[in-house]
Order: structure tokens, then C-alpha cells, then sequence
């Protein structure tokens, strides 16, 4: 009776999380491809970069060509059910991390309840490799000083968790913009910098420019690996002139991470990641890349992997308030 019980118990589950898909989260079945049988959870979540555009663009990208099962979160608001980027306290489906073997992220200042932190931490702990993009370098504001997780916030203090989730965990927290925001893009520099040139991430990584500005960099530690630089550029589009008055700053790396004694993980970090830098070919080439060395299948990547967008992609500009009114999950099919 008990295994009767247990099996009747799972099934529940399972049919409520089925019938929450396209409701609270966006799943897509992979199909043939060397990610088939792996689990990949893309969190949106930030108030500006239109996340909630990018990544159900990346994960049909990734199920459809390359076989990985995906599944979509959002920030979403409990009274009305819309995709509400600025609603930092509810992201539900986190629990679709317990299965997951990879998790890609752009979140921003997030203040989420006890029980959807402990999918997050959990994850960490057992360290599973993830990407973190744009401002998942200061993903946490948990206001509650007594809660375990006030320490991930972005200019924690705390001895050890200086900078937080970001600087600890990612290898940044928020500094300053080094560009002038939405007036200066960035250009990844790939020849003429002292970098991991010949990493497997950037196969085919040739031509990158993005409208979002540099980030600053200060307190990435010399153990991480910097793949790309970027510099800014004298106005948003492609071919404006690069600014040799600014410094260069790394705008994408790998290290090694570790959270409270856990396993030892590995995080790809990019200071890139607004929904339109996604337009960019070699930007998604490079998460695609990144995705399949974190999941150690570097051999499938060759330069000439398709990273084609699936069906219509046509991102908002950045900014606060600039998402799309009253959009649902479904919406995102």
C-alpha cells in the first residue's frame, strides 16, 4: 500500500507539472541531437534586459537542433498570471532544478521566498555547471536580514560573502557601468589580447557586438579564465568606432566555484546578455558553446554549429518598464 501510495503521490506530481507548462513555465521536448536525455532550465528574470524575450528563444535553439528537454522560467505576477519582470519575488518552477543538469540565468535584484531559494541553493551545492549572463553578476536583494540567503545579496559584507552571490559565485557583483549606457555598445575582441583563444567556447566566436554597454570589472580573481574582452564603441550600432580612451574589461569567462562546502562546480559568466545583443549570431554561438563544454561534450563543437533562430525573434529594447504589457507564458510558445 505505502509503494502504492508513493507512486500515486509522484503521478500527481507529475500531471500538475504538466499542466502548469505554458501556464507558470514554457517546456519544449528535445528532439534528436547530442543534448538528448539532459535537462536545461533557462531563469529569467530581470526588471531591463528582456530576458523573457531571450531565453525561450535559446532554449528552442537547443531542444530543436540539439536535443536538450528545456524549460523556461519566468518572474511571475501570482494575481494576474503575467510575465511581470519587476516583480522581484516569484519565479515559479524552480523545482524543475532538482532534474536539471544545467542552468543558464539572467536575473537582477530578486528577493524570492524561502522555499524557491532552496531549489537555487541546492543546485549550487551540488555543483552543476550554469551560465550567468548580463546582471546575474548582482542577481539577489534579499531584504529579510535575518534570512541564510542574505549574505548572496549583491553588496553583502559579510566576511567570506563579500560582494555576494555575484563576486563569490559568478566572480562579480555589480560595479558601475564602464559604458555610457544605451549610448555606447560593446565589441568582443578577439585578436591582439592576452587570452584563452583556442578555448573550446569560442569555436567559431568571430564577430561580436553588442548594443548593451561594458560592464566594469574589479574583483574577477586571477583564477578565473578570460575568454573575450570588449570595448566600447563611440554609438549603438555595429559600426561605430572603437573607444581607445576606455580600458578594455572582461566580458566573458569560466571559473571554478563552490558554495558553503558543496561540490566544486564550474560557471560561464558574460557581462553581455540583453535580448537584443542576442541578434548577434556569434552571441548565441557562444552560449550554444558554452552550454555544450559546461555539459563536457567539447568535441560536438565545431565553428559552423547552426545557431539559427527558430521561428520569429524580435526583441524589445532594453530599459525599466519597457517590457511587453500583459504577456503570459503561453505567449512565448
Amino acid at each position: 500500500m505505502k509503494n502504492i501510495l508513493s507512486l500515486l503521490a509522484l503521478l500527481l506530481s507529475f500531471t500538475a507539472s504538466f499542466c502548469q507548462n505554458g501556464e507558470t513555465f514554457l517546456q519544449f521536448e528535445g528532439q534528436n541531437g547530442p543534448g538528448k536525455g539532459k535537462n536545461v532550465v533557462l531563469i529569467s528574470g530581470d526588471d531591463e534586459y528582456r530576458s523573457e524575450e531571450s531565453m525561450p528563444m535559446m532554449a528552442k535553439i537547443l531542444s530543436e537542433k540539439y536535443g536538450f528537454n528545456t524549460t523556461v522560467l519566468f518572474p511571475i505576477e501570482p494575481e494576474t498570471g503575467n510575465i511581470v519582470p519587476s516583480y522581484q519575488n516569484n519565479i515559479p518552477g524552480l523545482d524543475h532544478l532538482e532534474s536539471a543538469d544545467l542552468v543558464i540565468m539572467l536575473i537582477r535584484f530578486r528577493d524570492l521566498p524561502m522555499d524557491q531559494m532552496k531549489h537555487l541553493e541546492n543546485y549550487f551545492k551540488a555543483g552543476k555547471p550554469f551560465i550567468a549572463l548580463r546582471t546575474s553578476t548582482h542577481p539577489f536583494m534579499i531584504k529579510d536580514s535575518n534570512s541564510p540567503y542574505f549574505k548572496w545579496n549583491y553588496n553583502s559584507k559579510e566576511p567570506g560573502w563579500e560582494g555576494g552571490f555575484g563576486q563569490q559565485i559568478v566572480g562579480e557583483t555589480w560595479v558601475a557601468h564602464h559604458g555610457i549606457h544605451k549610448s555606447e555598445g560593446t565589441r568582443a575582441l578577439v585578436d591582439g589580447v592576452d587570452r584563452d583563444a583556442d578555448h573550446p567556447v569560442l569555436r567559431g566566436v568571430d564577430d561580436i557586438w553588442a548594443p548593451t554597454d561594458v560592464y566594469s570589472i574589479k574583483n574577477l580573481p586571477s583564477s578565473a579564465n578570460v575568454l573575450l574582452y570588449g570595448q566600447s564603441t563611440a554609438g549603438m550600432t555595429a559600426e561605430a568606432p572603437l573607444m581607445y580612451d576606455k580600458s578594455i574589461m572582461p566580458i566573458a569567462w569560466t571559473k571554478e566555484y563552490s558554495l558553503d562546502g558543496g561540490k566544486t562546480g564550474m560557471v560561464f559568466g558574460s557581462t553581455l546578455g540583453s535580448s537584443l545583443d542576442f541578434e548577434s549570431e556569434d552571441m548565441r554561438r557562444l552560449i550554444l558553446n558554452a552550454s555544450l563544454w559546461l555539459l563536457e561534450m567539447p568535441d560536438v563543437i565545431t565553428p559552423d554549429l547552426s545557431v539559427d533562430i527558430i521561428g520569429d525573434y524580435e526583441p524589445t529594447m532594453f530599459g525599466f518598464d519597457s517590457f511587453r504589457k500583459g504577456m503570459k507564458v503561453s505567449d512565448f510558445k
